[in-house]
C-alpha cells in the first residue's frame, strides 16, 4: 500500500557493505601478528558475537521496511458515505430572455451566472432544468459539473418546441428529480425575468408539501428592452405594440417568500451567489447518507512483521544498535500511492473515465469508460475515430447510429457514414442533424464521382493521342523506310522517263556518306525505341502521381465537409425537448402558459 518505503533497503544494502568493510580493516590481525601466534593473541569469541549481530540487524531493517511498505493480501468490505447537497437549477428559455438590457442578453447572463455557480459548488449534486412553454430536463442530479457546463451554451429560446413560461411546470420537475435522486433536504434556485401571478401559489404550495426551499434570483431590468426577431424587426403582440417586458422584482421577491426561500438580485461579481453557498454549508443541511454500495479496502497487515520485530529490539537494544536506529523516525513518511485499485475504490469506471476526459486525457478516459457511447465519446476527441465507431456500434438507437456516422465520415469511410446516417433517420426522422449531415456526404461523395469521371476522360484522351502519335510516327518512319526502297527503282524510271536527268541522279548517288546514310536509315525506328520507352515510363510515373493528388483533394474535400458539420449538442437537445412535448400532448396534458413570451 506503500511501496516508496520499499527504497529505505537500498541504504541498508549499503550500511552491511561499509559494516563489513569497515570490520575487515579494523579486525585483520594477520597483516600484523604471525599467523602461528595470531591463535594464542586474539580470543574468537567476541569476534563472532560481532560478527554475528549483523545480520540480525539487516533482517531488522528488511522487516520494518516491509512493514512500512504496508503488505496486504485480502480486502475487506467498507460502507461508503455521501455528502447530501443537491441542488437544481431552473433557467427560464421564455423568449423574453432574450431581450438585451443586460448587455449582450438575459439569457447570456444568466447562463454565464450557472457556470460562476458551478465554479462555486465544491460538493454535491446539481442538476439543470430549462422551460419555456413547458419544462425539460437538460441534466438529472449528477456530481459532473462540466457536463453542465458544456450543454449551457446550447441552451436557447429558440429551441424549446411550446413558446411561454410555464414556472410551474419546471418546479414540479425539479421537485421529482429532487425525490428520484433520494435527496431529503435539496434546493432549487430559479433564474428568469419573471413568473405569472396565478403560478405563485401552485409553486409555493409544491415546495412547501415537498419540504425544499426555493430561491429566485431576478434576470433583467425594470425598464425592460424589445424582443428581436430572427427575420428582423421586434416581438409584438395581438395589438400591434411592440412588447418590452421588464423585471418585476416585488413580484419575484413575494414568490421566495412564500417558497421559503430568498430573493436573489443578479450582480457582476459573485457577491450573489454567496448566500447560496454559505446555506449550502450550514450543519442542518451537512449531512452524510450511507449508500447501499460497499467498497472494498486493502487491510494493512503490517502490524505482524512488527511483532516479529519484537525480539530483535529487544536484542538491538540491548547492544545499543537501536538507539542509532531512532534517528529514522525524522524521516517523513511519503506520500500514498495513487495506484488504480484507489480510484476503483471510490469511483466507477465512468466516472474515472469522466475525471480523465476532463483533465484532456481522452485516450486514457475511453480505455477507463464502462458505457459504450462515453468510451466512442472518448475515443473520438482522441482522434480515434476508427475506434470511437467500433464503441457507438454497440448501440442500435438513432443516436448511436449519427455518432457513429459521424466517427465514420472522420475516418475517410464515407459510404459507411452515409449507411449509418440512413440507419439513424430509419430510427429518427425527424432528426435534422442527421438528415443535414447525410446530404452533405452525398454531395460531397457525387463531387468526388464527377472529378474521378473527369480525371478519367482527361486520362482518356491523353492515351488517345499518345496512341495518335504513335501511330503517326509509325507511318512517318514507314513512308521513309518505303522511299528508301523504292528509291531504286524510282531512278530506273527516272533513268527511262527522263534522260536529261540522269546525270543529276546520278551525281547524287555518288556523293561521299550517302551508302552509309542509306544503310542507317532503316534502322531509325531501332535507334527511336529508347527515346520511346523513356517517354513511357514517364507517362506511367505521372499516371501513379495522379492517384496521390487525386486522393489529396479527397482528403480536402473530406476536411472541409468536416468543418461544416455542427460540433455542439444543440440539435440533440432539440430533438429532446421535442419528443417529450409530443409525448406530453399524446397524453393531454396542454401547455399551462398562453403568453408566448
Amino acid at each position: 500500500m506503500r511501496p516508496q518505503w520499499l527504497w529505505a533497503l537500498l541504504p541498508a544494502l549499503l550500511l552491511a557493505l561499509g559494516l563489513l568493510a569497515a570490520r575487515r580493516r579494523s579486525g585483520s590481525w594477520s597483516s600484523v601478528i604471525d599467523p602461528e601466534l595470531l591463535p594464542y593473541l586474539v580470543s574468537s569469541s567476541s569476534g563472532n558475537k560481532r560478527r554475528n549481530a549483523l545480520p540480525w540487524l539487516l533482517l531488522a531493517w528488511l522487516l520494518a521496511c516491509v512493514a512500512l511498505a504496508g503488505p496486504s493480501l485480502h480486502k475487506i468490505p467498507q460502507p461508503v458515505a455521501q455528502r447530501e447537497d443537491a441542488l437544481v437549477v431552473i433557467l427560464d428559455l421564455s423568449y423574453s430572455m432574450k431581450a438585451a438590457d443586460l448587455a449582450p442578453s438575459r439569457l447570456d447572463r444568466a447562463r454565464q451566472k450557472i457556470l460562476d455557480l458551478l465554479d462555486v459548488r465544491e460538493e454535491g449534486q446539481t442538476a439543470l432544468v430549462a422551460f419555456a412553454g413547458d419544462a425539460h430536463v437538460v441534466t438529472p442530479l449528477t456530481d459532473d459539473k462540466a457536463t453542465i457546463a458544456n450543454l449551457l451554451p446550447a441552451l436557447n429560446p429558440d429551441m424549446m418546441p411550446v413558446p411561454g413560461s410555464d414556472a410551474a411546470g419546471a418546479v414540479s420537475l425539479a421537485l421529482q428529480l429532487l425525490h428520484s435522486g433520494g435527496a431529503r433536504d435539496g434546493r432549487i434556485l430559479l433564474l428568469t425575468d419573471a413568473v405569472a401571478r396565478d403560478q405563485h401559489d401552485t409553486i409555493a404550495d409544491a415546495v412547501a408539501d415537498a419540504g425544499v426551499e426555493l430561491d429566485v434570483m431576478g434576470i433583467g431590468t425594470a425598464s425592460g428592452a424589445p424582443l428581436p426577431l430572427p427575420e428582423g424587426g421586434f416581438l409584438k403582440d395581438a395589438s400591434g405594440t411592440i412588447v418590452v417586458p421588464g423585471l418585476d422584482s416585488a413580484e419575484l421577491s413575494q414568490l421566495a417568500r412564500k417558497s421559503r426561500g430568498r430573493y436573489l438580485t443578479m450582480q457582476l461579481d459573485n457577491s450573489d451567489l454567496q448566500d447560496i453557498a454559505t446555506a449550502l454549508d450550514l450543519p442542518g443541511q451537512e449531512r452524510l447518507s450511507t449508500s447501499e454500495r460497499r467498497a472494498d479496502h486493502w487491510e494493512d497487515q503490517g502490524y505482524v512483521l512488527v511483532l516479529l520485530l519484537l525480539p530483535a529490539a529487544l536484542l538491538l537494544f540491548r547492544r545499543g544498535v537501536l538507539l542509532g536506529l531512532l534517528a529514522l523516525l525524522w524521516l517523513g513518511e511519503p506520500a500514498p500511492a495513487q495506484a488504480q485499485a484507489w480510484d476503483d475504490l471510490w469511483l466507477t469506471p465512468d466516472q474515472q473515465g469522466q475525471r480523465a476526459l476532463r483533465a484532456g486525457d481522452a485516450e486514457k478516459a475511453s480505455e477507463l469508460f464502462d458505457s459504450a457511447p462515453w468510451a466512442g465519446t472518448a475515443a473520438y476527441e482522441a482522434g480515434n475515430f476508427e475506434g470511437a465507431a467500433r464503441h457507438f456500434a454497440e448501440g442500435d438507437s438513432a443516436d448511436d447510429w449519427y455518432n457513429r456516422g459521424n466517427a465514420l465520415a472522420r475516418a475517410g469511410q464515407l459510404d459507411q457514414a452515409i449507411e449509418a446516417y440512413r440507419e439513424s433517420l430509419a430510427r429518427a426522422p425527424d432528426q435534422a442533424d442527421a438528415q443535414a449531415n447525410l446530404e452533405l456526404l452525398e454531395q460531397l461523395k457525387q463531387q468526388q464521382e464527377q472529378q474521378q469521371d473527369q480525371q478519367e476522360q482527361s486520362q482518356d484522351g491523353e492515351q488517345q493521342e499518345q496512341q495518335q502519335q504513335e501511330q503517326s510516327q509509325n507511318g512517318e518512319q514507314q513512308n521513309q523506310g518505303d522511299q528508301q526502297q523504292q528509291q531504286p527503282g524510282a531512278d530506273q524510271e527516272q533513268e527511262q522517263s527522263q534522260p536529261g536527268e540522269e546525270e543529276s541522279q546520278q551525281q547524287r548517288n555518288k556523293q561521299p556518306g550517302e551508302p552509309e546514310q542509306a544503310e542507317e536509315q532503316p534502322q531509325q525506328p531501332q535507334g527511336s525505341q529508347p527515346q520511346e520507352e523513356a517517354a513511357d515510363s514517364t507517362e506511367q510515373q505521372a499516371a501513379a502521381a495522379e492517384p496521390s493528388t487525386e486522393q489529396t483533394e479527397r482528403d480536402q474535400a473530406l476536411e472541409q465537409w468536416l468543418r461544416r458539420v455542427p460540433d455542439d449538442p444543440s440539435g440533440l437537445l432539440r430533438e429532446k425537448f421535442r419528443y417529450e412535448s409530443r409525448q406530453r400532448q399524446q397524453q393531454g396534458e396542454a401547455p399551462r402558459d398562453d403568453q408566448n413570451w
